[in-house]
């Protein structure tokens, strides 16, 4: 299993549009093949920070599956115009003790 982890800054004023474009962009995400589940937490400290947690069966679903389907085009076109700067995007695998 594969972690993305996205830091989003939404530009300010736009928090509540963001929070309900995401509502529908999780659709589209949640659709995907490899997709196992997701998690949109808001920052305590900043108000316009967003953690995205997405957990993908392989790196390639997210890397080519996703980002290179038709969906995401959607999914670009609810959610890229709220980003300042726009995000990082980082994938983690869990340490097997």
């Amino acid at each position: 299993m594969i972690l993305e982890v996205a830091i989003l800054d939404v530009k300010p004023g736009l928090r509540e549009e963001f929070e309900i474009a995401f509502a529908q962009a999780q659709k589209i995400i949640s659709s995907m093949p490899g997709y196992i589940n997701h998690q949109l937490q808001k920052c305590v400290e900043k108000e316009n920070r967003y953690i995205l947690l997405v957990n993908w069966e392989k790196l390639e679903d997210h890397t080519e599956g996703f980002r290179k389907s038709a969906q995401y085009q959607d999914w670009k076109t609810l959610l890229h115009h709220f980003y300042d700067p726009f995000p990082e995007v980082e994938h983690y695998s869990l340490i097997e003790n």
